[in-house]
């Protein structure tokens, strides 16, 4: 069963890195809406002018989540980047002016950001002990130590 669940994965991550890249042509290229929601967030938080910053640096993040989904080696990794960028992502449209559905389009950019979420927790569920290794480590690092973690 757990082989199989981890076969699973592959589509879950290619689905990730599908949506993350495919919203790239907006970002990268200012799209007036993009730009609109990345000024929008910016006024918001208090940043005004750097909307171009904000964007691209959202954008290079999700571009770094998608390449690190799809190596296996780096599945993980890719699936908490991809987990935690979707996390802003949720948190910002259910708390910020921008609304669940900024462009009356059946909510579809929040929907799709909760599913790259369920899907990166499906990875990281998937690929728990080892995440939790992972986790281990990185924080041993720091003289941190989890509990279970030798």
């Amino acid at each position: 069963m757990d082989r199989i669940v981890k076969f699973l994965t592959w589509p879950a991550a290619l689905f990730i890195a599908g949506i993350l890249l495919w919203y790239e042509q907006y970002k990268l290229t200012g799209n007036e809406g993009s730009v609109w929601l990345f000024t929008t967030l910016s006024d918001w938080l208090f940043i005004s002018g750097y909307e171009k910053p904000f964007r691209l640096g959202v954008a290079a993040a999700e571009i770094a989540a998608s390449i690190l989904v799809v190596i296996p080696a780096t599945r993980i990794v890719g699936a908490a980047f991809a987990m935690g960028i979707m996390s802003g992502a949720i948190f910002f449209h259910v708390v910020s002016p921008l609304g669940i559905d900024p462009f009356e389009d059946g909510a579809k950019l929040f929907k799709e950001a909760c599913e790259v979420w369920v899907l990166s927790a499906f990875i990281l569920l998937a690929y728990r002990r080892e995440a939790w290794a992972l986790l281990g480590r990185v924080l041993g690092s720091v003289g941190i130590r989890l509990p279970g973690i030798a």
